[in-house]
């Protein structure tokens, strides 16, 4: 089967996906039709020829799936006091789809999004791939390894890089200055369900541990090979919720992890700086690979950390301190 025509069964599905979250109104449901998504997307990147950012998605969707359940579940579970201190009947899980009004909305707005995609696709003119051919061509000599989205990432487009970090760093401040509970830490509350059910508690207790070491694998080989330090952090932070799962979160310095985040994107922007203004043009010519290889290895695990770090942070404020006292 064609590419294009693989391309084309999957942006179709995704039109189909778009339209099932739109018109779902149970959260369960709409969780799965997200992680459903999500693959496809992932799907999508790879036939397009970027498996990183394949992995990414990959990454971002089973993060913000978990994520998503967890919170579906401290939500709908959690202790409810009137005004009097008495408790109050758990919230209920909404149950139906969508009105038939509501249906015939989404499908309009997701079908003429489709229709707009389609009319303005460019089709019939040849792109310039002048830059993409300097990439392909120099980045293993300019930069080091033999990832080429990692060589744009480290070096072509570091800026990009250091400026999507110091939004994640913005992010979980605003999270921790802004969230109605002022508390950094807490010492004990309440553990997920899952403990409950022996076959997921031991199906995580298992994987758990090989997600920590896949995530360090695409943090130690992100210059060689499809991954990097954004993958690599992702599915280290999922090994703490993971964590959380099968045992607790509770018992985490929180506050060094915070310190830790502030530390690591310090030393980002160091190394991004000797990389930009220093390069390896000291270095002698029959270590110049080398040097490069331990540079991208320095910066992808920085990223790695600073990643891991941030979305734990992120799930530990929403998960242990917002939902760890009664809500009225």
């Amino acid at each position: 089967m064609s590419t294009d025509y693989i391309l084309y069964a999957l942006m179709a599905l995704t039109l189909i996906g778009l339209a099932l979250i739109m018109i779902e109104r149970r959260v369960y449901r709409i969780i799965i039709y997200t992680a459903v998504f999500s693959l496809i997307i992932s799907g999508i990147y790879l036939v397009l020829g970027s498996p990183d950012v394949a992995m990414a998605e990959a990454a971002i969707g089973a993060y913000a799936i978990i994520f998503m359940i967890v919170m579906a579940e401290k939500y709908y579970k959690r202790d409810r006091v009137d005004e009097n201190g008495k408790k109050k009947p758990p919230v209920k899980i909404p149950k139906g789809t969508a009105s038939v009004p509501q249906i015939l909305l989404g499908l309009v707005f997701v079908g003429g999004l489709a229709v707009l995609f389609f009319h303005f696709a460019p089709t019939g003119i040849e792109a310039n791939i002048e830059l993409r051919t300097d990439y392909l061509l120099l980045s293993g000599e300019q930069v080091g390894g033999q990832n080429v989205i990692g060589a744009i990432l480290m070096a072509y487009r570091l800026y990009d890089t250091l400026f999507e970090a110091l939004l994640l760093v913005i992010a979980i401040m605003a999270v921790s200055h802004l969230s109605w509970l002022g508390k950094d830490y807490i010492t004990e509350g309440r553990r997920s369900d899952i403990q409950k059910d022996k076959v997921a508690f031991y199906s995580i207790r298992i994987i758990s541990p090989l997600i920590l070491m896949f995530g360090i694998y695409l943090v130690a080989n992100g210059h060689i090979s499809a991954g990097g330090g954004f993958q690599g952090g992702l599915a280290i932070a999922c090994f703490f919720i993971c964590r959380y799962m099968i045992h607790n979160i509770y018992d985490m310095p929180v506050k060094k992890v915070l310190k830790m985040e502030e530390i690591v994107f310090m030393a980002l922007v160091v190394v991004a700086v000797l990389t930009i203004f220093v390069g390896s043009d000291w270095v002698p010519y029959q270590h110049t690979v080398l040097f490069q290889n331990f540079q991208l290895i320095v910066a992808n695990s920085l990223v790695g950390v600073k990643v891991a770090c941030g979305f734990f942070i992120l799930f530990y404020r929403y998960i242990t301190i917002e939902r760890s006292e009664k809500v009225e």
